[in-house]
């Protein structure tokens, strides 16, 4: 689903990322972790599009990335890169339904078609009761969760999570972790996960260890 060959990264004179390369199946979860500074965001960043390496390349599903012109490229990260991040990003003007659906709006699917799958998505996290509620009214669980909902509106081929569960408290914290496994479980979900919580680390398919800019040996 993922193949990621020799990138490398530099800002200024500093390298950040050293010729990494990884390859995902369908329906894995992979986890990274590392010290803060290793690069883990930076190679996400750059799985997800959000960033150019300044040599390598991605192919998502077969699709090499990089060779996208930028219009097509912004829409294959639309439709095929679903991202979860350590702050929700939601926006507090909308109600959880409605957030979850803008990316499906972006994408011009058709607007009814969206709102159902908002709803599915919803109901599959527990949230349908809460879904015309504003991110005010949610807790910081909730929240997570409606975000995870708006990740995968588009039914992307994979999902990337950087540091979700940072900004939890433990229950919720537990709560989030399961719920990556019912994705892969459900929806054979592809997901690659940074984080610094060994307990999540340890949950997953494979956990990777990411020093100085490249994957270590266990």
């Amino acid at each position: 689903m993922i193949k990621a060959d020799y990138i490398t990264k530099s800002f200024g004179s500093v390298q950040v990322l050293k010729g990494i390369s990884l390859l995902v199946a369908p329906a894995e979860v992979v986890s990274v972790t590392g010290a803060s500074g290793a690069g883990k965001t930076t190679f996400l960043q750059i799985l997800g599009t959000l960033s150019r390496p300044d040599s390598g390349q991605v192919w998502i599903g077969g699709t090499p990335v990089f060779e996208l012109k930028k219009d097509k490229l912004a829409e294959f990260r639309n439709r095929q890169i679903g991202f979860v991040f350590q702050f929700h990003h939601l926006l507090p003007e909308f109600t959880a339904l409605e957030n979850v659906c803008i990316p499906g709006f972006i994408a011009k699917d058709p607007v009814d078609q969206v709102k159902e799958h908002a709803r599915e998505l919803l109901e599959f996290l527990g949230l349908v009761h809460r879904m015309d509620h504003k991110p005010s009214e949610l807790s910081g669980g909730e929240q997570q969760r409606v975000a995870v909902a708006r990740a995968l509106i588009n039914r992307p081929a994979v999902l990337l999570a950087d540091e979700p569960s940072g900004n939890l408290d433990s229950h919720n914290k537990n709560e989030l972790h399961q719920l990556f496994f019912r994705l892969r479980d459900t929806y054979g979900q592809t997901i690659i996960i940074v984080t610094h919580d060994q307990s999540l680390a340890r949950l997953s398919d494979r956990s990777l260890t990411m020093r100085d800019g490249l994957f270590i040996d266990p």
